[in-house]
């Protein structure tokens, strides 16, 4: 059952998002990983099984699709 561990809401939906991680200093974006979003608070929320998933695609020997550049301003 869900709840949301920022809001306590018991409702979600299921959604596919595109996330950005940092590792080791370097920005990755992983698209389209299945994940429960909060339907008040909006909070995206992984599960275990996913979350290591992710962190096997983007620490493994896998090839990237694509490279993109992106964009870094600092809010000061």
């Amino acid at each position: 059952m869900f709840t949301c561990h920022f809001c306590g809401s018991e409702e979600a939906h299921q959604v596919l998002v595109d996330e950005t991680f940092r590792i080791n200093g370097k920005l990755v974006l992983v698209e389209k990983v299945p994940a429960e979003v909060c339907s008040r608070c909006g909070e995206v929320i992984f599960c275990a099984e996913m979350a290591e998933k992710v962190r096997i695609l983007v620490q493994g020997q896998t090839e990237p699709t694509r490279a993109i550049k992106v964009d870094v301003f600092v809010y000061q």
